[in-house]
């Protein structure tokens, strides 16, 4: 008999590397379409690919100590999390190129500066999910299920165990937290 998904989770947790690589074989599918969805998210300015983006994310989360994952919707969202880490720092590290740290001669043209607003865009939004997380873990966890994993109210209710209307309520709270938080950004001078 093949071990649960939360068995699995309970022995990698323990320490069983072998857990830990079945896990992410048991979820390799899953974890391949969030990174899709993370990459779709960050536009077309992003160049890694979903396999790229996935194996970055698992030598990430493999080298980390402490991390506990009691069910599939902690270990999803902190997956997105860790991808949505990648693409940002991927994004910032390009941004710092533009600026000069990788100096080379370009022309300038209107897709670029396309791909320069989605990309500052993306670091705001990186940046405001960071400063909700801290003010409330479990609205930023919202977040990451619905619109980084793209998990149902449903399915998000089902794994935390409370009803579909307090996990609406939640993503409600998170919008309205982003969003001022967004406009605030924009209104600061540069």
């Amino acid at each position: 008999m093949l071990p649960t998904i939360s068995a699995l989770i309970t022995s990698s947790e323990a320490g069983d590397s072998s857990a830990a690589d079945a896990l992410f074989s048991a979820l390799y599918a899953e974890l391949h379409a969030l990174a899709g969805r993370q990459l779709a998210v960050a536009g077309p300015g992003v160049t890694l690919g979903p396999t790229t983006l996935l194996h970055e994310a698992y030598l990430s989360m493999s080298q980390r100590e402490g991390c506990e994952f009691p069910d599939r919707a902690r270990f999803m969202g902190y997956a997105a999390k860790v991808m949505r880490g990648l693409v940002i720092d991927h994004l910032r590290s390009r941004a710092a190129q533009k600026r000069g740290g990788g100096f080379r001669i370009t022309t300038l043209d209107d897709e670029n500066g396309v791909a320069v607003a989605a990309d500052d865009e993306i670091l705001r939004v990186g940046e405001a999910l960071e400063e909700l997380a801290d003010a409330d873990p479990l609205l930023a966890d919202v977040v990451d299920l619905k619109f980084f994993c793209g998990f149902s109210f449903p399915e998000i209710a089902s794994m935390r165990g409370v009803s579909e209307r307090t996990v609406q309520r939640q993503w409600e709270k998170a919008r309205i937290y982003l969003h001022r938080r967004m406009r605030d950004c924009e209104a600061l001078p540069g």
